[in-house]
């Protein structure tokens, strides 16, 4: 290279906004650039004529650096990522590329690289290389897997542990497509900072994709991971605050150890990825920590929902109805009935509403479960249904997500136009946890059906975050009481001065009740004794098909 092409050469590389350095195949290095100095610490004296080694951390095994100088000779580059050590001895995550040159006359190698534990920058980080999320300016999946390879190859030589967390927001997709996508991004965004903020500054915190998220943490200690996955789960407990309004978020969390639970990065990711759906499945706002049995229980959950979608495409007579006397708890009259779905399928036997309505939500066949409701209760009534004084209603479950759903209409339309013909009353429910999330278009949509006629109620009331200013301005006239308060009742707990409070509210407000899962003659005098106006359970009815409940409509005391 001519005197003249050198200078214009480092005049070039000494303005590039990556570090730069430049070494032989002694290896010796011969020449870096400003921002090198900037990103290491090291000036130019430092480091001239001193191996690249100066730089490492000691943290990767010798067969890193093989498979390193391996994919230089076989495809003339090498890119990943490397754990450095500046002058000051800080540890670092650097991006290095290397490629092969001629410098000054002889074979060399230039290494470009940046520091990717650094958080200035980021617009140009994320500019010019896939690495990085967009929204939440965090590592995505690339990058992370890249981080889980080198922390698995630093520590595949010693005793020490480390942990992965794998996230998964709760409800959040309901959140996204009732409120809109910029809604969804400006909760993604909380939620990563609700992240950051109960893991220590050393941890990686990436966005997998969506809704997802993972962590590496240092562990120091045996019971270290399960005081971050409580820390992480109790962090979704406040509200999350977008544009001044409050969404209700929970984290369904799965946790595994280095090298208990896996000796690769992707066998670990994996199977952080199955105890966070055991997770979901024991209720989600939880964690769990890998367990054998939980990974049998989310294969049976991944066979139970692909029979599910087959069964709802080809086996409808799998599917049938069975309906749940309500009464009046004071007088003991039939008042109302919900409707409920049924399904027995010829290899998993009854399947429990548990179980499948979930992942009908999941898998977004919700629609066609309610389609498969609507036909059974449809055929029912077809059967001269009894004629009932006073307003007798029937109750349907509907999801939050079918609300905007141009199909929703089209699919109980016909249901309610028969349930008025026989002079009953249509009631849709709707779980509390998800009515709190509603959009302005779905409450308008919930307020038109109430001006058709159609009561409107909150189920599951007691498990959600319902506020008392949004709950009087929702179109609902009944709050009906989670099983899980009711089951305390007659005991020396608290459940019976949250039953009342309720009914305080309802009261107040001018809502029905409704008492879910009474079992016991204790908590139904309870609630007569409260002031419970209807109630719902297994002392007074289990649901029955269609020809056994219409004996009970005509005599309630049977």
């Amino acid at each position: 290279m001519q005197f003249e092409q050198q200078q214009d050469f480092r005049a070039l590389v000494d303005q590039y906004p990556r570090a730069i350095m430049i070494a032989t195949k002694e290896p010796r290095i011969t020449y870096v650039n400003r921002m090198f100095c900037s990103v290491t610490g090291y000036q130019p004296d430092n480091v001239l004529g001193a191996p690249p080694s100066i730089l490492s951390a000691g943290l990767h095994a010798p067969e890193y650096y093989q498979a390193m100088w391996q994919s230089l000779a076989s495809e003339g580059r090498w890119e990943g990522l490397v754990w450095n050590r500046k002058k000051s001895g800080e540890i670092y995550p650097q991006w290095l590329s290397i490629y092969p040159m001629e410098f000054e006359g002889r074979q060399a190698y230039v290494g470009i690289f940046m520091d990717m534990g650094e958080r200035g920058g980021a617009d140009e980080r994320l500019a010019s290389l896939a690495y990085y999320d967009p929204l939440t300016e965090l590592p995505n999946r690339s990058l992370f897997q890249e981080f889980l390879k080198a922390r698995v190859s630093q520590y595949s030589r010693g005793n020490d542990r480390f942990g992965i967390l794998f996230i998964d927001l709760d409800f959040f997709k309901t959140i996204n497509d009732l409120h809109g996508h910029d809604c969804g991004d400006g909760v993604l965004k909380q939620a990563a900072m609700c992240i950051e903020s109960v893991v220590r500054e050393g941890d990686i915190v990436a966005r997998l994709s969506g809704d997802e998220f993972a962590v590496i943490v240092e562990l120091s200690g045996r019971d270290e991971l399960n005081e971050v996955c409580q820390r992480t789960v109790q962090a979704f407990q406040a509200p999350v605050i977008v544009g001044q309004r409050e969404y209700f978020l929970s984290a369904s969390i799965g946790a595994v150890v280095y090298p208990v639970h896996g000796k690769s990065g992707a066998e670990l990711l994996q199977k952080a990825d199955r105890a966070m759906y055991a997770a979901k499945l024991a209720g989600r706002a939880c964690y769990r920590i890998y367990s054998e049995a939980d990974d049998e229980q989310g294969r049976r959950e991944q066979q139970l929902s692909e029979a599910l979608t087959a069964s709802l495409k080809t086996s409808p007579g799998e599917f049938h109805v069975v309906y749940q006397p309500q009464y009046d708890l004071g007088s003991g009259r039939v008042v109302g009935m919900e409707a409920l779905l049924r399904w027995d399928h010829p290899e998993f036997g009854s399947v429990s509403p548990a179980d499948f309505v979930p992942l009908a939500e999941r898998r977004g066949e919700i629609h066609e479960m309610t389609q498969q409701l609507v036909r059974g209760i449809l055929a029912d009534l077809l059967n001269g249904p009894p004629s009932l004084p006073g307003k007798f209603r029937l109750a349907i479950n509907i999801s939050a997500r079918q609300i905007t759903d141009a199909r929703l209409g089209l699919a109980i339309g016909p249901l309610f136009a028969r349930i008025r013909e026989i002079g009953w009353l249509p009631e849709i429910e709707i779980t509390e946890t998800h009515i709190m999330h509603l959009s302005s278009q779905c409450l308008e949509t919930l307020r038109a059906f109430r001006d058709q006629g159609v009561a409107i109620a909150i189920d599951d009331f007691g498990t959600g975050y319902s506020s008392l200013a949004y709950l009087q301005n929702l179109p609902v006239q009944v709050l009906k009481i989670d099983r899980q308060f009711i089951g305390g009742l007659g005991t020396k707990n608290r459940d019976s001065r949250i039953v009342s409070a309720i009914l305080g509210i309802a009261e107040a407000l001018d809502l029905e009740v409704v008492a879910e899962g009474i079992e016991t003659r204790v908590q139904y005098l309870e609630l007569c004794q409260l002031g419970c106006q209807r109630g719902q359970g297994f002392l007074m009815a289990k649901p029955q098909p269609w020809q056994r409940v219409k004996a009970i409509l005509v005599d309630p005391y049977q």
